[in-house]
């Protein structure tokens, strides 16, 4: 059995945004801590540009970041981000990457991925929606509860494009709607939960 197969089982924080989410982003890294035994992989909405997220964001955090390629090993206590133009799925406990199956309008990258997670992560599942427009993983999130994951909402009026959190409250199956802050504390606490069990 090869190593990297081995105990797949930690928690998986998915963090989607889009206009707006940088600030989320930051704000989020900045208070969670480098240990917490959870892989973050941030989702965000870019079709037509090239992310710098990996660029800007270990300025905020003392985890490793990392642009996402093929068959990526995810690990804990790394922020992982997701390239533009592609739609991200899990196997096999690798990251695996696939041309944008949406490339007009608003992309769905963030349900996709979510929905991929449900199937192929036997880790603990975290949804959280910040702030941009459109409403993408909105309908992934139902499925996120009904594997037992928990589902966070950024408080609309914390967020710069309210629309994404406001569709995500919308779809009835959000557990908690906090300030960027008050998800950090959350992540924290289920990561903590999870790691003592």
């Amino acid at each position: 059995m090869k190593a990297k197969n081995v105990a797949k089982n930690f928690p998986i924080i998915c963090v989607g945004g889009s206009a707006g989410g940088l600030d989320a982003y930051i704000r989020l890294l900045k208070n969670l801590p480098s240990d917490m035994g959870a892989a973050l992989v941030i989702v965000t909405h870019l079709r037509t540009v090239d992310t710098h997220l990996h660029k800007i964001l270990p300025n905020y955090t003392q985890m490793p970041v990392t642009l996402i390629e093929e068959k990526l090993d995810i690990i804990p206590n790394n922020v992982f981000i997701i390239p533009s133009k592609r739609d991200l799925h899990v196997l096999n406990g690798e990251f695996r990457l696939k041309p944008i199956s949406k490339p007009w309008g608003w992309p769905d990258v963030i349900t996709v991925f979510m929905r991929s997670l449900t199937h192929h992560w036997d880790g603990k599942l975290v949804a959280v929606i910040v702030s941009g427009y459109d409403g993408d993983g909105a309908d992934a999130l139902c499925g996120i509860k009904e594997v037992g994951g928990i589902t966070i909402a950024q408080k609309p009026e914390t967020a710069s494009q309210p629309d994404m959190p406001e569709s995500a409250i919308n779809s009835g199956c959000i557990d908690y709607i906090l300030s960027p802050e008050e998800i950090a504390e959350k992540i924290r606490l289920i990561a903590h939960k999870e790691k003592a069990e």
